[in-house]
């Protein structure tokens, strides 16, 4: 049976709605840079935890993520208010993400070894599932705010402008306020008190970002499409059709690639801080210019992606731009391995590597942005085949997709980091160099690997432009032959 979708003529989406639906991911932005650059650092470095049991705890909640996801997906497409299907579960998700995430960075001092592990597994899954009920829900909107080819790719390049300017802006401010050194921690990144603080002002950011965004998109609601109740289905029902719904193959392209890509930059963002303070010598002043990188990649994603997609397609565009990511990421270190970079003591060091760097973080970024972008064609392409729209599932498996960043990667990165076997909480004159350079030496092939095979998978993605105006075409044909007839 399928559900025919009433949707309202709406007025064309302005830059204001846009802009303020975009500022919603700067809570996700806070979760994931937190997640990606500083949690294994913290519980690691600054408190003493085996990386290896910090990493798997973050894994056991990602694989909780991987059963919370698409339920909530499919609770979405399924709810129907007078709000629509998607902003009551945005509004509700607010008070919990920044309370978990609060916490996440407070964990009681008299904890250590096992109970430490419960905590951490226990918070991040608590953060992870919170921000999904508002992050998938969201997303969803996006495919219903704009059908227009060219409209999505602006308006996924909104959301991952605002994402990175909220992670990494919060990174900026961490570095060069709440872990300036001090004292008694001349290095500040291995200061307790700045990381309190930064899950206080986090997780106000993220409440009200969160807030901002659905009472700002709240207006739309009535131009979404009114869907019937959905048909009571027992369990097993429900996963024959998710997973039909998951079988297009488009979209598994699109979770290859998304799913290896996502993995080799968490790897490189949980190392950050590891490669900043050891491998380039960089202070805490510096550290903070660098962490401002992401965000000039993220201007230049957002002026760029659109404009590279219209010239050579969405997924064409996503390839090689992803191609172009792993050369420029793993170029600095491969000419420092080899002394062909400049020595520490250089001033050209610190924005040779900022401006090779911020490339490599737009060319990424805008990857990301298309790759966005194209699961709102793909959900149009399932729709007119399975007759049923679901965003929420297909956002779903998004998030799951991103979530393999703070997961898999920081994973990958614990094992790295274990078979480096750097001492615990050394100050950086105390690593052998040997050690970090093998660290760099193992860390070139895996992200280098991980992300050509990712893009690999976008050869079986078959949606350009003419097929998906063809699938819109098909879906309104369809629609107006199932309206009754005035």
């Amino acid at each position: 049976m399928t559900e025919t979708a009433t949707l309202i003529s709406a007025p064309p989406i302005k830059y204001a709605t846009k802009l303020v639906y975009g500022v919603g991911s700067m809570a996700y932005g806070v979760k994931d840079v937190a997640f990606r650059a500083y949690l294994l650092w913290y519980y690691n470095y600054v408190i003493g935890a085996d990386a290896a049991m910090v990493s798997l705890a973050i894994l056991v909640a990602l694989v909780f993520d991987a059963i919370s996801d698409p339920i909530v997906g499919q609770f979405s497409d399924s709810l129907r208010t007078k709000w629509g299907r998607r902003h009551p579960l945005m509004y509700m998700s607010a008070i919990p993400a920044a309370a978990s995430f609060f916490f996440l960075w407070h964990p009681p001092e008299a904890l250590d070894g096992w109970g430490l592990f419960a905590y951490l597994a226990v918070l991040s899954s608590a953060v992870r599932t919170c921000i999904t009920f508002y992050e998938i829900p969201s997303s969803a909107l996006a495919p219903e705010l704009s059908s227009d080819y060219d409209d999505r790719t602006s308006i996924a390049s909104y959301r991952y402008f605002f994402g990175y300017l909220g992670g990494y802006g919060m990174s900026i401010l961490a570095l060069a306020v709440f872990l300036a050194p001090t004292a008694e921690y001349p290095i500040g990144q291995l200061n307790p008190v700045g990381y309190w603080t930064f899950g206080l002002v986090g997780s106000l950011l993220m409440f009200g970002t969160v807030m901002i965004s659905t009472a700002g998109t709240h207006h739309r609601i009535k131009y979404l499409r009114k869907l019937p109740p959905p048909q009571r289905r027992n369990p097993l029902e429900t996963f024959m059709l998710m997973r039909r719904t998951f079988s297009n193959k488009a979209f598994l392209a699109i979770l290859g690639f998304g799913l290896l890509k996502y993995t080799a930059i968490g790897m490189a963002a949980a190392l950050s801080l590891y490669f900043g303070t050891l491998f380039w010598g960089f202070d805490n002043f510096e550290m903070a210019i660098m962490s401002a990188e992401p965000l000039v990649g993220a201007v230049l994603a957002l002026i760029f992606a659109p404009v590279i997609a219209k010239r050579l397609g969405k997924r064409n565009a996503a390839f090689w731009l992803a191609i172009a990511a792993i050369f420029l990421g793993t170029l600095p270190f491969i000419l420092r391995l080899n002394g062909l970079f400049y020595a520490d003591d250089d001033p050209r060091v610190l924005p040779t590597l900022f401006g090779i760097l911020a490339l490599y973080s737009a060319c990424a970024i805008s990857s990301a942005i298309l790759v966005h972008a194209m699961i709102g064609d793909v959900i149009d392409a399932s729709a007119l085949k399975t007759g049923r729209r679901a965003e929420g599932l297909f956002y779903a498996a998004n998030s799951f997709m991103q979530k393999c960043v703070t997961g898999f990667g920081l994973m990958a990165a614990g094992i790295l980091l274990t078979i480096v076997d750097l001492p615990e909480r050394a100050q950086p004159g105390e690593v052998d160099p040997a050690s970090v350079d093998l660290l760099a030496t193992l860390y070139i092939p895996s992200i280098a690997v991980l992300y050509i095979a990712g893009a690999l998978f976008l050869h079986f993605y078959r949606i350009d432009r003419a097929s998906h105006e063809a699938n819109l075409a098909a879906l309104k044909a369809r629609d107006d032959a199932k309206r009754p007839a005035p």
